[in-house]
C-alpha cells in the first residue's frame, strides 16, 4: 500500500450520522422511552453493550421488515460527513464505519456514500418480521478494535497511521489503540481519553485534525 496512507474508521450513531438508529425504530414500535433509557446506560458505561443491546433489540420484535426502508429515509448525516469522505478519498485514505447499529438500514446508506469499508450488527427477520434477535457476532467496543486492526491489517499500515471517531463508550476500545482518537459530540469519559474532541458538530473538522489543509 502507498506511503503516507490513512484509515480513518468512525462510529455510526450520532457521529457519521446525526439520530441513533434503534431509537428510530423503538419509536415505531412504540417503545422509544424504554430503548432510549437503556441507550443511556451503555453509552455512559453503566451497562455492557452486549446486554443492553440484546435488551434493546428484544423490545422491537414484531416491526415489519419494511421499516428498514422507512427509517433510512429519516437518517441525516452530520454536518461535513460527505464533504470529510469526499476529501479524505481525494486525500488518497480510506474511511470506514463500524457500528453497533444495524446493517439491515445502513448498508444501502453507507454504500450510496462511498465508504471503503463498514461493519455492523444485523437483525434476525422471519417470515417478514424482526424476531426480536440479532445474527452473528455483536459488535461492541471490543469488535470495533478488533475491526479497525484488521482494517489496518489488510491495508498494510500500522496503527499508528489509524484515526478513530467516536462519541460513547463502545468507541474507546478502537480509540484507545488508534494513531489519533478524536471524540465527535462526546459523552464525557470519551472526552477525557481521546486525543482530540470535536464539539461543533462538524464532521469535516476530522480532516483539519488530522493535519490535511
Amino acid at each position: 500500500m502507498r506511503q503516507g496512507l490513512r484509515l480513518v474508521v468512525l462510529d455510526m450513531d450520532s457521529t457519521f450520522i446525526q439520530q441513533e438508529v434503534i431509537d428510530l425504530l423503538a419509536d415505531h414500535a412504540g417503545v422509544g422511552d424504554a430503548v432510549a433509557a437503556i441507550t443511556q446506560r451503555s453509552m455512559k458505561g453503566e451497562l455492557d453493550f452486549k446486554d443492553s443491546l440484546k435488551e434493546r433489540v428484544a423490545l422491537l420484535k414484531g416491526l415489519p421488515a419494511t421499516i428498514f426502508e422507512e427509517v433510512r429515509s429519516e437518517i441525516s448525516l452530520s454536518v461535513g460527513a460527505r464533504e470529510m469522505v469526499e476529501k479524505l478519498h481525494d486525500e488518497g485514505h480510506k474511511v470506514a464505519i463500524v457500528s453497533g447499529g444495524f446493517n439491515n438500514v445502513i448498508a444501502p446508506l453507507l454504500e450510496s456514500e462511498g465508504l471503503d469499508f463498514f461493519r455492523a450488527n444485523t437483525l434476525e427477520v422471519s417470515e417478514g418480521t424482526l424476531t426480536g434477535k440479532t445474527i452473528g457476532d455483536v459488535i461492541d467496543r471490543e469488535a470495533k478494535a478488533s475491526y479497525l486492526r484488521e482494517l489496518a491489517g489488510l491495508l498494510e499500515i500500522p496503527l499508528s497511521a489509524t484515526v478513530a471517531v467516536g462519541d460513547g463508550a463502545n468507541d474507546l476500545g478502537m480509540m484507545e489503540i488508534s494513531g489519533l482518537s478524536i471524540a465527535f459530540n462526546a459523552k464525557p469519559i470519551v472526552q477525557e481519553r481521546a486525543q482530540k474532541t470535536i464539539n461543533n458538530g462538524d464532521l469535516y473538522e476530522v480532516v483539519r485534525l488530522m493535519g490535511i489543509s
